[in-house]
Parts: C-alpha cells; structure tokens; sequence
C-alpha cells in the first residue's frame, strides 16, 4: 500500500483517535479508507444524478418551443388535467 501524509484539524484527529480507542476501527488508516470509500458512493451518485439531469435536459430541448404561461392559467391546466385523469 501507498502511503501518504494528511494534514488534520485537531477536532478531525481528536475523532480518530477516539474511533480506534473505542474499537470502532483497528486504525487510523481503516477509517480513512472507509471514509474514502464513501466518498466514492457519494461522487458516483453524484455524477448519476448530473447524467439525469443532462438527460432530462436534452429531452425538455427536443421537446419543441417553450410556451410563455402564467401561474393561474398552469395552475387550471393542471387542475383540468387532473380531473380527466380521475
């Protein structure tokens, strides 16, 4: 394995030291590496969410020319809409 230095605040080391001395993790590396991990998660959701949004963007621009409309006038749209559906 690699190894590298990082710099902590002291509230940050005071957490990991507390986390290893209370059996949560075997060490200081093990919760860097679980942090890491769900980083990871959390840069792949992200990048999943920026797709749908790119998506749902791409179609809105298909979907033809935009419409100026005014709040009341969607609204009894959407009212209208809903009692066809039931």
């Amino acid at each position: 394995m690699r190894t590298l230095t990082i710099s902590l605040t002291p509230h940050q080391a005071s957490m990991l030291e507390n986390a290893v001395e209370s059996g949560g993790y075997a060490s200081n590396s093990e919760i860097v590496r679980d942090a890491l991990r769900l980083w990871e998660q959390r840069e792949e959701v992200r990048q999943m969410e920026l797709a749908r949004l790119k998506k749902a963007y791409d179609e809105g621009m298909a979907s033809g020319e935009g419409r100026s409309v005014t709040a009341d006038t969607l609204l009894a749209e959407l009212k209208a809409e809903a009692r066809k559906r039931g």
